[in-house]
């Protein structure tokens, strides 16, 4: 069974948020890794780069499909995970921690606020 960290916030596409103060740590959930099987290639925007709530930033790729990555904040990527460029088995090891895709300097973090919790990301996808 996946796990859905409480200090998360989730959108329904499966990427993940990890807000300390205005620095957002975004990546894809366990329940999106397991769908997806392997990974082989990730894609991330870089360093610098202007992301808007819900646009498209980077694509990850596995073994059964491509899919798009979804910002679920509008901010300034500050930090990307190369080490995931390098070796994308990271996102499927470890999602939460070692997986991570970027870090994001957001502009409002009251965006947050129609993101779902870690209970109601687990209704949505157990009940997929």
């Amino acid at each position: 069974m996946a796990e859905y960290p409480e200090d998360l916030r989730y959108l329904d596409s499966h990427e993940y948020v990890r807000l300390d103060g205005d620095i957002a740590t975004i990546g894809v959930t366990e329940y999106a890794v397991n769908q997806l099987g392997d990974i082989v290639f990730v894609e991330l925007p870089e360093i610098g780069d202007l992301l808007t709530k819900e646009d498209s930033f980077g694509t990850i790729e596995s073994v059964k499909a491509v899919e798009t990555l979804n910002s679920p904040m509008t901010g300034t990527v500050v930090e990307r995970n190369d080490a995931v460029i390098d070796g994308p088995e990271l996102v499927t090891d470890d999602p939460y921690g070692e997986g991570w895709f970027l870090k994001v300097r957001v502009n409002d973090a009251d965006e947050l606020n129609d993101a779902l919790t870690a209970d109601q990301y687990r209704a949505l996808v157990e009940g997929e």
